[in-house]
Formats: C-alpha cells, structure tokens, sequence
C-alpha cells in the first residue's frame, strides 16, 4: 500500500509541472505608474452619495478601468467613474457605477457590514499610504451603503476583522448607482511627508457588476490576482496631509448579562459589567491599542460540527480585538501550524470550551517601509476551573526586495499556581522564523520553522512548513510540506495534527471556452495529500487524491463539481469518530462527490451536494442542502442541512445517522439597523441552540446590542437548558 500513493504523487507532479511550464499570460508591473491627482475641496462636502457640491464638477475623473472578469482585457460593459478631493479632514471618493437596468440590475444579498465578496455588486478602493507594497487598507461598499472594510497583506491575506471609522452614502438612479466616501484621515497609517515633497500614495480600486459577472479595477491588474496586489497600485498626488494631532479613539461599553441554568438543580446569576478599548496612533506608523475587563458579546457563535476525519476542526477567530491586524503574525495565513492561535486565549483551560474573563489586554503595532514590530499582552482571569494565564506575543518583521520579507516570533504563555484546584504554575514557549519570497510576481515561496518549550512536560519539539506556488491566467500549482513532531505542544497555538510529515503537492488548469458561452471557467485538476509518522517517518498514515475533472462556474456564476478521492489509511491508533470505534488495519476506499449551486446573487439561490462511496469498512452517505431568499436586500432568510448515514463501521459494524439542521433570518431596516437569527440543531448530541441579536449603529462604529442566547442539551441522564440574555451599549470617540 505505501508504494501506490507515492508512484501516483510523482506521477501527478511530473505532468502537472510539466503543463505548467507551457502559458503564462500575466503581464508585469508598469514601470511608471498611473497618476490620479486630488484637489482641494473649497466648499463643505456632505456625505449623502448625491454628489451635487461644486467641487465635485471640477475634480478630475478617471474612467480607464480594465476588465478582469469574465475576460481579460476588452471591452467594459459596465463603466465606473470616479473623482477625488480632500479637505482638512477627509479623503474623499466619489463613484459613479453605470448600468443599463438602472435600480433593476442590482444584486445586493442583505444589508451587513463587512459582507462577502462574489455575491453583490460594489465599489471599493484599496490604499497604501505607506508605499510599502505589501499591505493595502481597503474600503469597499454595494449600492445599498453598507460598509465592508479590512487590511490585505501581500495582496493574498486579509484582516476582516478590521473595522475603522469612515462613512460612505450611495445613492440609486435609473443609470446605475453613485457612492460617496469620506475617509478621515485620522484613520489612515501614512508616512510623513519631508518638506516639498509631494504625498505619492498607491491606491488601487475594484468595481464588481455581479449581474454580468464583471469585475474591473484601476489600474490593470491580471486575472490571476487579487485587486489588492499593490505593486501595480497607481499613485494618488495632490494631497496636503494635515498637521499631526493627538489621534486617540477610545471605546467605552457597559454591559447587563442574565443568566439561566435549567438541570437537576436550577440557577440564575445576573452581572453589570463595563470595560473598553482604547486606541491610540502613537504615530503615523505606530499603534497602541488597550482593552480592559473585554467583551464579546456581539461576536458570531461557532457552528456545530461533526467531525469524522481524524485531523483536529480549526474555528476560525470571531472576535474583533484580536481578528484586528491578525494577519501580522506568523501563520496567519493557514490552518496546518499556527504557533500563535488567538482563540486560546480567553478558555478555561487548553481543552475546556467554556470562557474565561479577560481582564486586561495591549498591543502595539508599527509598520514602516522597512518593517514591522507588533507585541500583545493579555491577562486571563481565574474561573472555578482554571488558574489566571498570562500571555504574551513579540513580532519582528524585515522586508526586503520588492516583496519579500522575514520575521521573528515568540510566544509566552505563563499558567498561574491554583492552590484551590491543585495546579502548579507552568510556562510554555514557541519561537518561530518565517517569510515570504516572491522571485516573481507568479511566484509565491513561503516557510515557517517553530519550535515549542515546555516547562510542565520538559519537552521541546519542533514544526515547520514550506510552500512553493505559482499562479498564473492558464494554470495555479504548488506544493507544501509540513512536519509537526509529537513533543511540539503551542500552548497558544493550534496544530492540525501532531506527529506528521504531511505532503501536498497539485494544482489545475484554467480554461475560458470562448465558443462556449455558458461556460465562463472550467478547473480541472489533481490535489494530492501523503502524509507519514515524524517520529517514525517510514510508518504511513494516509494518503489521498482529489481528483476533480469537472469544476465549472456557467455565466451566472453557478456552479458544478463532479470529483473523486481515493483515500489510504492506516490506522495504527484509537480512533472512533462519533463513537464508530474503527478497527486498527489499512483501509482503502474511494469517495465520489457532485456539488451544485445556482446563482448566489438572485433573490432566491439553492445548493446542494452528495458525497458517497465506501468509508473504512463501511460506506457512508452524505447529503447537504442549503437554500436562500433574500426578496428584498432588506430581508434575508437562510436554511442549512447536513446528514450523514454510515453503515457497517467499525469493529461493530454500527450503523449510524445524523441530522444536523439550520435556519436564520436577516432583517435590516438599514445597514445600521439589523436584526438577525440563528438556530441550529444537531441530532447526534441532541443539542439545539438559538442565537437572536439586534444591533444599532446609532454613530459610526457606536452600537446598542440586544443578544439572546437559548442552548438545549437533551441529554438522557441529565437535560440541560442555558438561557442567556445580554444587552450593551458601546460608544466610539476619537480625538
């Protein structure tokens, strides 16, 4: 069995390195970048998306946009027009997005902040004060008004839980729609500008008409990346950038939180409690941010998951506080290693989902040219069952060359003495070296070495990863390796599997039929994945293929799959997922999976997919089913399933099946206005849980909170039933 996946990855490599070599249609940064000049506004611009103030008439307009998608290059279908102007607090962005249909092409989904991309038509521009090429501040909105923002670093990773203070007003007309930007500069990070030198700030903008799947940007960036690769920024001139000033933006909340526990011995427990953030722009590059007795109320619950496979699930970060300037830290980037997982901090324990209070937290950021230097402090409160932590992150990271960097990082956790439950004080260290080399703007080779102290168990282990990709028009193949030994223990990390060498090389070919019209994109293509013990590197573990032949997005942007994976395992361990004890023995079997999902992008969208085939020593069965109605932006409901029938498993031969359900609902007055909820049940633990949240915005980034949270665990031996109700108010100011 350890020949058969090996023999088929060499293969897979050798033609799909071979077809790659072949086409290449990127074209290079221009050497001398496009200039878009600002004036000065001489009358008062109100922010209402009208765009009717005098100053407007005379600002220069720029319509040269290029088409991305669904073509590279041609003609536009869709123009946009755009003018600048400053004052001596904002940048301001005035757009003007033709359409033909007027109000009727609009597609816009619902009215959330920070919405996602693929599924609404938007304006949004991109900026690079700082000219460093490798990271860009972007705000983006539909023709609706609400408000999308976030940080890119190196053009591929994004910070979407940046949100800053800015305001934007759109306006719909039977020629299209206008949106209007004011972006203090206050929240900015810009270099200082030396006397009689000229503000040059990179910028870049992306206009998206979802009805004809259009996308177009300014300046000309090539297909194969994103509108946030600031090496081909345009500069934007003209700008007097105002005098430094005291920037100091400080969020106060006060919160009331009731809490109901229903079981064999009911209790209820109510709480005030007040805290806040404070941030403050030391200078333009350099921030320090606060936060005391933290909050996260507002933040998104996880959804239920059950895991079969035998590789530890990553949840994603919710949380604004530390989902802000996220991508700064080593890893970031991926799932497989991360030395510095912030979803640690804030647990009762390294294996305890429940919370525990923040009490206290820092941070402090500084991005040059040259580099960067980040830190974070955090003081975790004790609970009834886990001492006070503490924990700490340094970064260093040094650019060089046009897009190239390599940082430093050291993680701290220090777990206090707890005389009441028994535990020793202990300390657990990482220190990591990692970096990104871009040879080529096609090229992407990215690596990361990590090793792990720990005082509690005296080991000391190691993990790294190493990238290589490359990304063109015609094709996108790469190869990563990662290893992960038994001892390597982040106690503020997250590790998707310990003891593992894991290879995983592939890629697809990118087709564009033109005869076709139907057809936009067709990938077809091979991922591979081999992994083996790191402790015993000729001991296999499993090894799979996906192979998927038919990959195609249609001219709606609805899509189909047909693929795929056979699958080697060895397992040599306890493992029962759901409670299938499977037997240890070396398995192979194949998966076969049809996925399908119509235009995201009507007023009503459907999906679905069926995974089938054998699984260990059985077959497993699984269907998944979503669905959307969104008649109006104002109004959006949602349903999810899942269900899962396996047969014949295990030492047992068990059979088992699980329905996990969801539904929600938006409903938004405005983009300030929201109501939205959730419920989700899930029939293997028998658990259903409700999620009800009303916000307004009533100032920029100043919210009143309504949260009701009801979780039922209907367990045979003992029912539990938690009811939670919260209410908070948080107000912004900047100084």
């Amino acid at each position: 069995m350890n020949g058969i996946p090996k023999t088929l990855i060499i293969l897979l490599l050798i033609i799909g390195f071979g077809h790659a070599q072949n086409s290449d249609s990127n074209f290079p940064p221009p050497e001398t970048p496009p200039v878009i000049h600002v004036n000065k506004a001489n009358g008062k611009i109100v922010v209402d998306g009208r765009i009717d103030e005098k100053d407007w008439n005379k600002a220069e307009v720029v319509t040269d946009f290029f088409r991305v998608e669904p073509r590279q290059g041609g003609t536009i279908k869709h123009q946009t027009e755009v003018k600048f102007l400053f004052d001596e607090k904002n940048l301001y962005i005035a757009a003007f997005c033709r359409d033909s249909a007027g109000i009727k092409g609009i597609r816009v989904q619902d009215l959330r902040r920070d919405f996602s991309w693929g599924e609404n038509d938007l304006f949004g521009v991109a900026l690079d004060p700082q000219n460093l090429k490798q990271y860009a501040q972007a705000f983006q909105t539909t023709p609706y008004g609400n408000q999308r923002d976030f940080q890119n670093f190196n053009g591929n990773s994004f910070d979407t839980g940046w949100n800053t203070l800015w305001k934007v007003r759109t306006h719909r007309t039977k020629d299209g729609y206008t949106a209007e930007f004011a972006i203090p500069f206050k929240t900015l990070r810009y270099n200082k500008s030396k006397i009689d030198e000229p503000v040059a700030w990179g910028i870049t903008m992306v206009r998206y008409a979802r009805r004809d799947v259009e996308v177009s940007t300014f300046p000309a960036i090539p297909q194969s990346f994103t509108p946030y690769r600031m090496t081909y920024a345009a500069k934007l001139t003209g700008i007097e950038l105002p005098p430094p000033s005291t920037n100091i933006r400080i969020e106060p909340y006060t919160l009331y939180q009731y809490d109901n526990i229903d079981n064999d011995t009911s209790s209820s427990m109510d709480q005030f409690k007040v805290g806040g953030d404070v941030k403050w722009a030391v200078n333009p590059n350099s921030v320090l941010d606060l936060t005391i007795n933290t909050d996260f109320a507002q933040a998104d619950v996880d959804r239920a998951v059950n895991n079969l496979e035998r590789f530890n699930i990553f949840f994603p970060e919710q949380r604004q506080f530390f989902l802000e300037n996220s991508g700064i830290w080593a890893g970031g980037s991926q799932t497989a290693i991360r030395p510095f997982f912030s979803r640690r901090i804030g647990l009762q324990g390294s294996f305890n989902a429940e919370t525990a209070p923040i009490e206290v937290g820092a941070r402090y950021t500084q991005r040059t040219e040259k580099q960067a230097i980040a830190g974070l402090l955090v003081r975790q409160g004790a609970t009834d069952n886990s001492p006070a932590s503490n924990f700490g992150v340094a970064r260093y990271l040094r650019n060089y060359g046009k897009e190239n960097n390599i940082g430093l990082m050291v993680t701290h956790r220090l777990d206090n003495t707890s005389e009441d439950l028994g535990l020793e004080s202990n300390n657990n260290t990482t220190l990591t070296v990692d970096g990104q080399i871009r040879p080529t703007s096609q090229w992407d080779i990215k690596y990361l070495f990590t090793s792990s102290i720990d005082e509690g168990t005296r080991e000391t282990g190691f993990a790294g990863r190493v990238s290589v990709g490359r990304r063109s028009n015609k094709f996108y193949y790469a190869w990563s390796t990662d290893y992960t030994d038994a001892k390597y223990n982040p106690a503020m990390g997250f590790v998707r599997q310990s003891n593992v060498i894991s290879h995983n090389p592939g890629g697809y070919y990118i087709w564009r039929p033109r005869k076709i019209n139907w057809i936009r994109r067709w990938d077809p293509g091979v991922f591979a994945s081999y992994n083996h013990d790191a402790t015993n590197p000729g001991r296999f573990q499993q090894a799979n293929l996906y192979i998927f032949p038919v990959y195609v997005w249609f001219k709606d942007n609805s899509f189909f799959e047909c693929s795929l994976t056979p699958t080697w395992q060895n397992i040599n361990f306890n493992f029962a997922p759901l409670g299938l004890q499977i037997e240890q023995d070396e398995y192979y079997y194949t998966r076969f999976t049809l996925r399908y999902y119509t235009d995201r992008s009507k007023k009503w969208s459907v999906s679905g997919s069926y995974n089938f085939g054998d699984f260990y020593d059985g077959t497993r069965q699984t269907y998944k089913a979503s669905g959307r109605l969104a008649p109006i932006p104002h109004i959006a409901l949602t349903f999810d399933y899942e269900h899962n029938d396996l047969k014949n498993i295990g030492q047992a031969q068990q059979n088992l099946s699980t329905n996990l359900f969801s539904v929600g609902s938006r409903f938004a007055l405005n983009p300030r206005v929201q109501l939205s909820t959730f419920y989700q049940y899930n029939s293997f633990d028998k658990q259903g849980r409700w999620n009800v949240r009303t916000s307004w915005e009533f100032m920029p980034l100043s919210f009143i909170y309504l949260v009701f949270n009801d979780s039922n665990l209907n367990d045979a031996f003992s029912p539990v039933q938690e009811q939670q109700f919260i209410s908070k108010i948080s107000l912004v100011k900047q100084f």
